[in-house]
């Protein structure tokens, strides 16, 4: 089963896509027993939002050997345990959204990776068996980097951590086993305007997703559509205003992204 979050004309709602590109509208959020609206959209004439709003990103640092490798200046060797670190909420975006790349910023690099929601009962203290029961499905996503900040910084929030630097979607699979799909070896690519960059397989990662899981969960309780971030493979590198990344999951379909100059709006009211 295939969730989205979508923007209609009558506001936000969670949906099913279905086989014939329709979505069907679902009553309040997707966990626990889905019911079904009867209100159902072409995805012509909705707009596709992240298809979810984590409390936070928890993500995976040097989680595949040839990253690592191409890194080895930057980030040292790979860790004995899994390496964590935080994206915030307001760093989520959704398909199609763009990019914003940091003023005077021109070392910001694409990293794609597998998405793990977790489900309903959510995460603490569980064991690499009991992960299964606290996964509500997968997703795609990109964890834009400024790499200039990640080395000067000597550890990576700021850096990884700009509105705009977490696209998520464009859907969350509920049940990749059931369409005959291993979320254990999935082929994983991101390319740039076109041309391929990264490319590997979930079968490469250091720490599988029931080891990561396990892991997070005896630091910090997962909560319900919270997100994990698994690693990237190999490829990593810049991306500028006026480009499209658009990062590829085997199953999941592909989530793209323009690329951006940042937003410079302020929240600041006027004078008084």
């Amino acid at each position: 089963m295939r969730i989205v979050r979508f923007a209609s004309p009558q506001g936000m709602s969670f949906g099913v896509l279905d086989g014939d590109g329709q979505v069907a509208q679902i009553e309040g959020h997707p966990f626990g027993q889905i019911s079904f609206t009867g209100a159902r959209y072409a995805q012509a004439d909705i707009r596709l939002l992240s298809p979810i709003l984590p409390s936070k990103v928890v993500c995976v640092g040097k989680n595949y050997a040839d990253h690592i490798a191409e890194m080895k200046g930057l980030t040292g060797d790979a860790p004995k345990e899994p390496l964590l670190f935080l994206k915030p909420s307001t760093s989520v975006i959704g398909p199609g959204d763009a990019i914003r790349i940091p003023a005077g910023s021109t070392n910001v690099h694409h990293e794609v990776e597998l998405g793990v929601v977790i489900g309903a009962r959510g995460a603490r203290n569980i064991s690499p068996e009991q992960v299964g029961a606290s996964i509500f499905g997968y997703t795609i996503g990109n964890d834009v980097t400024e790499r200039d900040m990640q080395q000067s910084d000597g550890q990576w929030t700021r850096a990884k951590g700009f509105d705009s630097f977490c696209p998520l979607g464009p859907w969350i699979e509920t049940d990749l086993p059931g369409v005959g799909l291993d979320p254990a070896d999935l082929e994983v690519t991101c390319t740039v305007d076109g041309e391929q960059r990264q490319s590997g397989r979930t079968s490469s990662l250091i720490f599988d997703v029931p080891t990561l899981i396990s892991y997070i969960s005896r630091v910090m309780t997962l909560l319900p559509g919270d997100v994990v971030l698994t690693g990237t493979p190999a490829g990593v590198g810049p991306i500028r205003p006026g480009q499209r990344v658009e990062c590829t999951i085997e199953g999941l379909g592909s989530l793209a992204n323009s690329v951006a100059a940042a937003d410079a709006v302020s929240t600041a009211g006027g004078s008084r």
